[in-house]
């Protein structure tokens, strides 16, 4: 059975939510070599897919190859990366809040991409989920370069996704969440030698194995595919409104696991997302038409490159 795109976003995002608690149990982890455990996994688990739906072989162009690497290294490898020195200049609060904007670029952003003109609806919803995500993180404090830092995990946080909009209609979801995944690993494991040597090459401890299995096969794995099939059917700016959902799904996996109690601005940053979410949803007149991109079977790439955008 298919999922709907609305609930595939939003299954992503309150996924990807749930991998701040979880990264807490790793928290003296060597970062890099972290997340390229968590990546790697990922991509072993969504190229076995790959091979076991026996899909259609693809022939990656020099194009494809480039905006591949452009993804793993931007969206991937050169997020963790910004996110990781924002850190080391901001408090957590201000750094959600920069990262909370992804909605309202992609509003304004994707649908030039797709040669079209951003829908008022969209722009205006996208606004009162960046508004819902600031008022649950708070504005915080920190120094300039830990704004331009986060600037920079949130320009990672868009070419995720914005990157991925020419490979989705020939390569298919599956394929575009795997291969960056798999081109990231040694561009973190690079990172992590550089920033912290060889004392980033260890082996974790049992507990955070399974922190990192989770990490790589739902948070991964299974949330990445479930965004790209849902990017491909929605479009950028409509899908980008459930980026949103990231600090609510965190809100929810503290509830759920008994690490604190929601504050009034958690509770109306929240509300103001799912408002924000709901008003972008409804676009009268175009929902029937479907996604710019044509729908295929989950995981399957549609034939030709007419769709690719200069």
């Amino acid at each position: 059975m298919k999922i709907s795109a609305p609930i595939g976003a939003a299954s992503a995002m309150l996924l990807v939510g749930t991998s701040a608690s979880v990264s807490a149990t790793i928290a003296d982890y060597p970062i890099f070599t972290g997340q390229a455990l968590r990546y790697g996994l990922a991509a072993v688990i969504l190229l076995a897919v790959v091979r076991h739906q026996r899909l259609p072989r693809v022939r990656l162009t020099s194009r494809d190859v480039l905006l591949l690497i452009a993804l793993a290294a931007t969206g991937l490898a050169g997020f963790n990366l910004f996110l990781v020195e924002a850190t080391r200049h901001a408090g957590p609060a201000m750094i959600a809040t920069v990262v909370g904007a992804v909605p309202l670029v992609l509003a304004l952003v994707g649908p030039v991409m797709e040669r079209r003109r951003p829908a008022p609806r969209t722009v205006g919803a996208a606004l009162v989920v960046a508004l819902g995500a600031a008022v649950a993180a708070g504005l915080g404090s920190g120094s300039v370069t830990g704004l331009l830092l986060s600037l920079g995990a949130l320009a990672g946080e868009v070419a995720f996704s914005l990157l991925a909009i020419p490979l989705l209609a020939e390569l298919g979801p599956l394929r575009v969440a795997a291969y960056p995944a798999a081109l990231s690993v040694p561009m973190l494991l690079a990172a992590g030698l550089a920033l912290d040597g060889t004392a980033s090459l260890r082996m974790p401890a049992p507990g955070q194995a399974v922190a990192f299995a989770y990490l790589g096969a739902i948070v991964t794995a299974a949330a990445f595919f479930l965004w790209y099939d849902a990017l491909r059917r929605l479009g950028a700016d409509r899908a980008g409104l459930f980026a949103g959902l990231v600090p609510v799904g965190a809100l929810l996996t503290t509830i759920a696991l008994g690490l604190g109690r929601p504050g009034t601005a958690d509770v109306i940053g929240a509300l103001l997302v799912a408002a924000g979410v709901a008003i972008g949803m409804r676009r009268p007149g175009q929902d029937s038409k479907g996604p710019h991109l044509p729908s295929s079977p989950a995981g399957e790439p549609t034939s030709g490159r007419t769709l690719h955008h200069a």
